[in-house]
């Protein structure tokens, strides 16, 4: 083709010229690109073989972090070029519901798809998880299992006249007495899924995996927690050889719209946010986690906070005798706790005092009959124990209580300030708390003790119920004991323990290896009413 140009000057040919070879560039590069575009829509509209990589990853403490695996799990479920799936778990688990809810979605997805799982770390809801897969891969030192339940109870309800609730649960939701039981039945769907879904391969009774311990891989395998010891290459050609693959695409599935948490990137590094006083603030009570949270993290519960005052507070009339409380180091213990020992205290015309300095103290005591000591957390001097013990030798009554319950210790003082009172008198309080995993009442901690050695304190009594109680080191064994299917969390050892004990000379001291029994409403379980009946005849008479 000839190009005439007419009356233009050399420089407009030029021009011109440019211009055309722009746009004949233009117009190869856009049909390249067009070309390209039904290239690449054609290709993908042939069906390929895809193994899918779902990565469950850190904490699952959100909902909307649920809702990202859910929607990845139906893309898995009706993609029907994914032909396998591989599930790449690496979390401690999560908020119950939300553990439950990925899990059923995976049982639906390993029924129409192979499902392998790949577990770097599946502890608790993440172990829940990882069970919805046919087969389990880990490695050597990865970290399975830690079955079990962590509930905050419910709180205690202050009515209003303003604000107002059509029922007595309305508000907190589930009874404190029946709370325990809803742990243990979530605990119970927790280990008959693991027995279900690892069926004969699984080692361990129902007994064994409740105690939630943590297993290496190569001891998971052992177990039967987990089928095999190996890399994520392993589990994707075990998924390729259950789906029959032999040429295969691996593709990491990911929500068509990406979301983030405060778990997103490194959430290993920020395990001093995953603590009971953060998950309270998110989920606030009652709630239950299947979720591994170390114990650092776990203890560092709010401890109760308790206003200090210079001015004795005094329960009763003048009558019978006076009780007095020691307040003066910074016992953690309150007329809330002694509320239900107070009244029947009051009933036999017996004042209940509560002490806040010593020097108000060491008067009291010259005319008072008793004198309690429960939950300190300052030790006391050698010459606060000699007026306590020149108390007690003149007649008077020493009630020792503790409970190795966070609500009523500060770490790292623990049981050694009542033990500097406790040992004098041949009394030990120890440390750890017992448990028992045959016999308890609704968690492994809620203890029963039916041995009694027959006393004023332990008449007309044939079972008590303790709560998170420790034990008590006796020359006499003491006069409540535990059946010998207890342990001590401390020595993991099995035993009869005691969990009160007395001593008796010119006058009377008594040890209580729990507080919780005289309150409401778990004064009224057993024969715990009973016992707080009998501590105020002993300490009427």
């Amino acid at each position: 083709m000839r190009i005439v140009h007419r009356g233009l000057s050399l420089s407009e040919v030029k021009l011109e010229r440019r211009i055309v070879i722009a746009i004949v560039f233009m117009v190869i590069l856009i049909s390249a690109i067009v070309a390209a575009y039904f290239y690449q829509v054609k290709v993908l509209a042939v069906k390929k073989n895809v193994i899918g990589i779902i990565s469950i990853e850190g904490p699952i403490v959100y909902s909307y972090t649920a809702k990202t695996y859910t929607s990845i799990i139906h893309e898995a479920l009706t993609n029907e070029s994914i032909k396998a799936v591989v599930l790449e778990v690496n979390s401690p688990g999560g908020y119950a519901d939300l553990v439950e809810r990925i899990y059923l979605d995976l049982l639906e997805l390993s029924e129409a798809k192979p499902l392998v799982a790949s577990a770097t770390m599946a502890l608790s809801g993440g172990y829940y998880i990882a069970i919805a897969a046919d087969y389990i891969y880990a490695h050597p030192t990865s970290m399975i299992g830690n079955i079990g339940v962590i509930g905050i109870g419910p709180p205690t309800l202050i009515p209003s006249e303003r604000i107002l609730e059509t029922g007595p649960y309305k508000v907190i939701g589930f009874s404190k007495l029946l709370f325990p039981h809803n742990l243990s039945s979530a605990l119970d769907n927790f280990a008959s899924s693991v027995i279900q879904r690892r069926g004969e391969r699984l080692k361990l009774s129902s007994a064994e995996l409740k105690r939630g311990l943590i297993y290496l891989g190569s001891e998971a395998v052992k177990v039967g927690l987990v089928d095999e010891v190996g890399s994520l290459q392993k589990a994707i050609e075990k998924a390729a050889e259950e789906a029959g693959l032999v040429e295969y695409e691996v593709v990491y599935l990911k929500p068509k719209k990406p979301t983030y948490t405060p778990w997103s990137y490194g959430w290993q590094g920020r395990w001093k946010n995953l603590t009971i006083e953060f998950l309270a603030k998110l989920y606030p009570p009652p709630s239950m986690y299947y979720i591994y949270i170390p114990p650092e993290m776990y203890m560092q519960e709010p401890t109760k906070q308790y206003t200090v005052s210079n001015t004795a507070v005094t329960f009763g009339s003048s009558g019978k005798g006076v009780v007095l409380v020691d307040k003066t180091h910074g016992n953690m213990v309150s007329s809330w706790e002694l509320n239900i020992l107070i009244a029947e205290l009051a009933k036999r015309n017996i004042i209940t005092l509560f002490t806040y300095t010593w020097q108000e103290l060491d008067l009291a005591l010259n005319n008072a009959s008793c004198l309690i000591i429960a939950s300190p957390i300052i030790p006391y001097s050698r010459d606060e124990v000699d007026r306590i013990e020149k108390f007690v030798n003149n007649g008077g009554i020493l009630l020792l209580f503790y409970d190795p319950a966070s609500e009523h210790v500060r770490i790292p003082e623990l049981f050694d300030p009542i033990n500097t009172v406790s040992t004098r008198f041949g009394l030990t309080f120890a440390k750890g708390y017992l448990y028992n995993e045959e016999e308890h009442y609704g968690i492994y901690r809620n203890i029963y003790v039916r041995e009694f050695v027959n006393t004023t304190l332990t008449q007309n009594i044939t079972s008590l119920l303790f709560f998170t109680t420790t034990h008590i080191y006796s020359s006499n064994k003491g006069v409540a004991l535990t059946s010998d299917t207890t342990y001590s969390s401390a020595s993991e050892k099995q035993d009869k323990y005691a969990v009160i004990a007395m001593v008796e000379n010119k006058g009377t001291v008594i040890a209580f290896a729990d507080i919780t029994f005289l309150m409401e409403p778990y004064c009224y379980l057993e024969d715990n009413y009973q016992l707080i009946a009998n501590l105020v005849s002993v300490i009427e008479k």
